[in-house]
């Protein structure tokens, strides 16, 4: 179970007092977390979400926070952080940056369907929308020079045909890295995966674990959720669904020729950054009783990715 930080009910009842939600009735650790410690918290007053940043930096947390509130503000399914009876937000437990957040409402989706993904592709969109006026500034540890850097150095343990694929990808992304860069900007959520979202039926009810959130091109966020959300268990697009998630968000937010012309690239680069991330924690983890997304789900996408017959719509 990818509880980290495990916490004893004594100390977790003396940190919640301080929300003034009443007694705490139930807590039970959530097991699909990959990088941080959560928590279903059952408190008299309702259900609530407790997380443990365990990677990152501290003076990052203001961001999320920050990010959250905007989000929520602009009437988004997100959670947001709960302030003490003092007006904290930020709190720590056990030496870690603690957040204390409503529970939402539904369930993961494990198959989705076009309106599962629609209802992804115009929650991006708004998203994106939300803040691109005025850009939270925070620029991604895991991004194009990170993915060159981690990328190199991971070669040489990879079978032939494997760092032949990904040696491609980092020429791809050499050299079209200042155009990636110069596309249009907004805050990113950078891993909507089916996992970080809940549904009741096809109603979209909630987004969370925004610890990956960014400043960056929104292409790049599209990338990475369509390749998730739209993917064949063999790495495949699924057409259908891809076109009810771009339809979605362009029905929002028009893209432009640039767009238009780095969209396949830009797949393939999202690709390449879960393939990568996955690859290193298999390794660092190997062993170890921490949940491990399998990095060749991400290889076989990158292969699938190499030939892409979906254009963006209605690119003006």
């Amino acid at each position: 179970m990818s509880v980290f930080t495990p916490l004893a009910r004594p100390e977790l009842e003396t940190f919640l007092s301080t929300y003034g939600l009443g007694r705490l009735l139930d807590y039970q650790g959530i097991a699909a977390g990959s990088e941080n410690t959560n928590y279903f918290i059952s408190l008299e007053q309702g259900e609530f979400v407790l997380t443990l940043v365990e990677r990152g930096p501290v003076q990052e947390m203001p961001f999320f926070i920050e990010l959250l509130d905007v989000l929520h503000a602009a009437d988004l399914p997100v959670p947001y952080a709960l302030r003490d009876t003092s007006g904290q937000a930020l709190r720590e437990l056990k030496g870690k940056p603690a957040l204390l957040q409503p529970r939402l409402a539904g369930k993961h989706i494990k198959e989705p369907n076009t309106q599962h993904c629609a209802a992804i592709g115009d929650l991006q969109a708004r998203l994106h929308l939300a803040t691109r006026d005025q850009v939270l500034e925070r620029k991604t540890d895991r991004g194009l020079d990170w993915m060159l850097e981690e990328g190199r150095n991971f070669l040489s343990h990879l079978h032939a045909s494997q760092a032949e694929l990904l040696e491609q990808a980092l020429q791809e992304i050499e050299r079209h890295r200042q155009a990636i860069l110069a596309l249009p900007r907004a805050n990113l959520h950078a891993d909507l995966f089916r996992d970080n979202a809940m549904f009741e039926g096809t109603h979209l009810t909630g987004v969370i674990d925004f610890y990956n959130a960014c400043s960056g091109p929104m292409l790049y966020d599209l990338a990475i959720a369509l390749n998730d959300w739209c993917s064949e268990a063999d790495g495949q697009l699924d057409p259908v669904r891809a076109k009810a998630l771009l339809g979605a968000y362009a029905a929002q937010r028009s893209f432009t020729p640039a767009e238009a012309e780095l969209w396949p690239v830009m797949l393939r680069v999202a690709c390449v950054r879960f393939w990568l991330s996955r690859l290193i924690a298999a390794e660092a983890f190997a062993g170890q009783d921490v949940l491990i997304h399998d990095p060749a789900e991400f290889e076989h996408r990158l292969r699938q990715r190499q030939d892409v017959r979906l254009p963006l719509p209605f690119a003006l």
